[in-house]
């Protein structure tokens, strides 16, 4: 535990992927602690944890649990941690039901829905026997799930400490992402909506095909330019850091970048796949494929959706992305 601000506590925790790493945060509280993010679920996490217990709470425990979204890195010791410490977690009701969709593989989360997605956007069928995303990939990471949660809604207030810290609700990484400001000490815990070297992923899902996630990413982004310029952002991946206003620019010129880029390549339709040496500059394992091929049709959706391009269906259900071209006056 490293203390980064008056009652507030930054530990990391492994991941087994490439991000390699989790931060989570403890706040201290008036009869114990609590804590924001799980980790996934992993025999070195929980081992992290009881030594955390063990030798840093001062023999005080864990009285509330806050969750900032679904994602197993997230989430994955949430059952595990309330069960332990007889708790009901904190967390926006999107995320809630996603995550028991996900765990339960329903609802447009299926592994047969998510190749049907990629194939339509044209990704090769050898590529798609190779997504290893098997059909209890998100139970790999998550042990189990709560069966009640407190629901946290955008622009609630928490008494934690002594503070009151603030919920603001982004979208677009997650339905309903749950990042945490406080005011008085100057913090922002950012989940992943505000990362400091690394753009958050922002993908379309099966569940949501038509969906817009980088039109609302970018929405979400704005209302963190209202916070103070000093704040300290404490994010999920990379080191805490100063300086938001910045990063949310640097943030909104690689996005806008990108879509310049499609919008100058689609002189003829293309698919997402084809698309992807457009848009990054190295080449992914399949898992890495998945979170690629997704931000691909993100983008290309947003500018579908703005009138930019436009998208057309073969006979085999394929769908390619063109720019669209104004309609000649009369």
């Amino acid at each position: 535990m490293r203390k980064v601000a008056p009652g507030i506590y930054w530990v990391r925790m492994p991941l087994p992927f490439a991000l390699e790493h989790i931060n989570l945060w403890l706040l201290a509280d008036s009869e114990g602690w609590t804590v924001v993010d799980c980790g996934y679920s992993t025999n070195a996490t929980r081992a992290a944890w009881e030594r955390i217990f063990a030798q840093h709470l001062g023999g005080r425990p864990v009285t509330r649990l806050i969750v900032t979204h679904c994602h197993p890195d997230h989430i994955g010791l949430c059952g595990w941690l309330s069960e332990k410490f007889g708790l009901t977690p904190w967390l926006t009701q999107s995320e809630y039901l996603l995550a028991h969709a996900y765990y339960h593989r329903i609802g447009g989360t299926e592994h047969a829905a998510l190749v049907a997605l990629n194939e339509r956007h044209g990704l090769a069928r050898d590529r798609l026997a190779a997504i290893n995303w098997r059909e209890d990939h998100y139970r790999h990471g998550v042990q189990t799930l709560p069966g009640a949660f407190r629901r946290i809604r955008h622009g609630d207030e928490i008494a934690i400490g002594g503070n009151n810290w603030r919920v603001i609700v982004g979208h677009g990484h997650s339905p309903e992402h749950a990042a945490l400001h406080c005011e008085k000490l100057g913090v922002l815990i950012s989940g992943d909506m505000l990362l400091p070297r690394i753009s958050t992923n922002v993908s379309v899902w099966p569940m949501e095909p038509e969906g817009d996630p980088l039109g609302e990413f970018l929405a979400s982004l704005e209302q963190f330019m209202a916070l103070d310029a000093g704040t300290l952002v404490l994010p999920s991946h990379g080191l805490p850091f100063r300086g938001m206003a910045s990063r949310i620019e640097e943030l909104n010129c690689h996005h806008r970048e990108r879509l310049d880029r499609l919008v100058a390549v689609c002189e003829q339709p293309m698919t997402a796949a084809e698309l992807l040496p457009h848009l990054f500059k190295r080449k992914f394992d399949d898992y890495q494929l998945v979170f690629a091929i997704g931000e691909a049709i993100a983008h290309l959706n947003y500018l579908m959706h703005r009138g930019a391009l436009q998208r057309t269906e073969d006979r085999d259900g394929i769908h390619r992305f063109v720019r669209r071209v104004a309609a000649a006056k009369a």
